[in-house]
């Protein structure tokens, strides 16, 4: 059935916005304690044995601290997924409302609320994309909140630098780049965390918007 058939019908979006800043809040303080995780690596240096990745398939025995660093990024990958579910649900419910508040339909197709996120090219302009088409259907009269693009920013600089959710290395290959290269790690996690914090300010200042004409 065509989405756009049917004009949904305005709803609250208090909750999946407060789920959406738990999520982000929640995300942040993951990337936090990777950072934190990244410097303890850096200050250790890189043990006489070498890196934990030797090659040909070789890995040597992992000390405490990347044993504990493996753990702090498998947390943080799940609390990262959690924060996009939320995030996206918060994205869905405005993406309706906006549809409802305008009678338009919106400017991306459904499916993109979730694909946008991962199909390269794509992936660096559609998510803001949506996020500013919620806002203008919205409030056509108002000018598009500075946070917006502030939250885009820091998250393309995060993914870029090869620390987003598109990376596919293995915290083994991280914990190599803390031992020999920690500045591009920290400088990636200050742009994830800073998204994080950007991304709160978005969703209040979003979600306020909208609550104008549900609460009238």
């Amino acid at each position: 059935m065509d989405e756009n058939a049917v004009l949904p019908v305005l709803r609250t979006v208090r909750g999946s916005a407060q789920l959406a800043v738990v999520g982000l809040g929640l995300a942040g303080a993951a990337w936090v304690l990777r950072a934190v995780w990244h410097v303890r690596l850096a200050v250790a240096g890189e043990p006489a044995g070498g890196l934990p990745d030797q090659g040909e398939g070789r890995h040597r025995p992992l000390n405490a601290l990347e044993n504990g660093y493996h753990l702090v990024s498998a947390a943080g990958d799940l609390l990262t997924l959690l924060c996009a579910a939320l995030f996206i649900g918060w994205v869905w419910r405005m993406r309706d409302n906006a549809r409802a508040l305008s009678g338009e339909p919106p400017r991306y197709a459904g499916i993109w609320v979730y694909a946008s996120w991962i199909v390269p090219l794509a992936n660096l302009w559609i998510p803001r994309g949506i996020v500013v088409d919620i806002h203008r259907k919205s409030a056509p009269d108002r000018k598009l909140p500075v946070i917006v693009n502030v939250w885009w920013a820091l998250w393309l600089v995060g993914m870029v630098t090869g620390l987003g959710l598109t990376y596919r290395g293995g915290a083994d290959d991280v914990i190599a780049r803390a031992y020999h290269g920690v500045g591009s790690l920290l400088f990636a996690d200050l742009a994830v965390i800073g998204a994080a914090v950007a991304g709160i300010l978005m969703v209040r200042a979003l979600t306020a918007v909208q609550l104008v004409h549900i609460d009238d």
